[in-house]
Parts: C-alpha cells; structure tokens; sequence
C-alpha cells in the first residue's frame, strides 16, 4: 500500500512540474478558419494547463500574431498585453461590401467604378493619425449587455457611439480590384470597418479578404510557433517567454 500510495505521489509530482514549465508566455501563428478558443482547448491538452489565455482574439478568417497565457501567473497580466497597439497586413476587394465587412457574409452591392492609384492615395490620407470610428454590428463589442454580432445575425442594427483610435495605413500593392494595406494601430481598432470605410470613400464599396496580425507590442509574428505544430509531441520550452 505504501508503494502504491508513493507511485501515485511521484505521477502527481511529475505532472505538477510538467505544468509549471510550460506556464509563460506563447506566441502563435493562428491558421484560417480556427476561432481563438480552439488554440486555448489544444494548449490545455498539450499542457495539462487549466488556466489558459490570451492578449486579444482574431477572426476566425483571420490569421496571424495570438499571445497566449498559460498559468495563473500570466492570465493575471493579460490586461497589460491587451492594451499594446498591433500591426497587420490586410487585402481588400474593390466593387462589392458584405453585411459584415469581410468575407464571411454574401455581398450587397456592386460598383464597376475603377479607381485610379491617386484617387486611392487621397482616401488612405483620412485614414492617418487620430480618427473616429465606429463600430461594426459584426464585431464582439457589448452594447448593454449584448455582443453586437449577435444581434447582426437576428438583422438587428442599433446605434453605436464612434470611438476614437489611432492609425497609421501604408498602401503595399494595388492592383484592380485588390488593395493590399499595412496597418499600424492602437488597441480596438477595427480593421474591417476600415476597409468598408475605404470602399465607401471611394465610391466603390469594399470588403476584407485577408488579415494577418504581424505584431502586438514588442511581440512579432516571425518569433511564433506555427498552430500546425502544436501537438502533443511538441516541446514548448524554446518558445516559452517568461
């Protein structure tokens, strides 16, 4: 009885050091079409780990820069992570919107208006600096008590107050009807409200068909573990930030 009850005492002792080595900080690069949570259900599995979170969500479409949060020890900060301005790398479509600003919903509308590359330049200039924004029913925003994105899906619209943000918008590529953009921004900007913006100055209409966050803070893309790689054989221990 002894033996067994020090067996079961070693299992546990081993499995408490598995966990806290693996609390700290990871960075991943998020794949398309995965929700924010799912990288939280692989990382309890991967780790053994309960208390996991994260500095931020991003899109299912979207992919890119997730801080992750493993152990009490960093879930406890993740307002400090929260609050760091981010960059992305975004591609709109020209000539069509969506209810939603991106590719999730079906288009609305068409132009076959053809902007000209000065006519573009002029819009991205109101897009520099402090701007007002306002934001969009598909977002995960609360207006009393209810995210916004849920009353979208019942095409229920509601009044929101515009905030304030700060960006900085660089046009990378643009080639009919495709714009591709880098965008440096503060916390809770939202880059799909920018592209409709943009479509909407411009006369054409426009929507988000791609979305990477490259950085977060002093957090950068290129430092993360692919989402592919995460798997019960993986050691997480190069990645972890403490």
């Amino acid at each position: 009885m002894k033996s067994y009850q020090m067996l079961i005492k070693k299992k546990k002792t081993e499995k408490n050091q598995k966990m806290n080595d693996n609390q700290g900080i990871l960075l991943v690069n998020k794949s398309k079409n995965f929700s924010s949570f799912t990288l939280v259900k692989i990382l309890r599995k991967i780790t053994k780990i309960r208390k996991i979170g994260h500095a931020g969500t991003l899109d299912p479409f979207a992919t890119g820069l997730m801080i992750m949060l493993l152990g009490k020890e960093y879930t406890k900060k993740s307002s400090f992570y929260i609050n760091h301005d981010k960059e992305y790398l975004c591609k709109l479509h020209l000539g069509f919107t969506t209810k939603s600003f991106d590719s999730e919903e079906e288009l609305t509308f068409f132009s076959d208006k053809i902007p000209t590359a000065e006519e573009l330049q002029r819009v991205l200039e109101k897009f520099q600096g402090t701007v007002e924004q306002i934001p969009p029913m598909y977002s995960a925003k609360k207006v009393n008590g209810q995210r916004l994105y849920s009353l979208a899906r019942q095409d229920i619209t509601i009044d929101r107050k515009p905030i304030q943000v700060t960006i900085n918008t660089e046009l990378l590529s643009y080639v009919y009807p495709y714009v591709e953009l880098k965008i440096s921004c503060s916390k809770g900007t939202y880059i799909r409200a920018i592209a409709n913006d943009i479509g909407y100055l411009l006369g054409t209409g426009a929507y988000l068909i791609e979305l990477k966050r490259t950085k977060s803070g002093i957090f950068n893309l290129k430092d993360a573990i692919d989402q592919s790689c995460l798997t019960e054989e993986v050691n997480l221990q190069s990645y972890l930030i403490r």
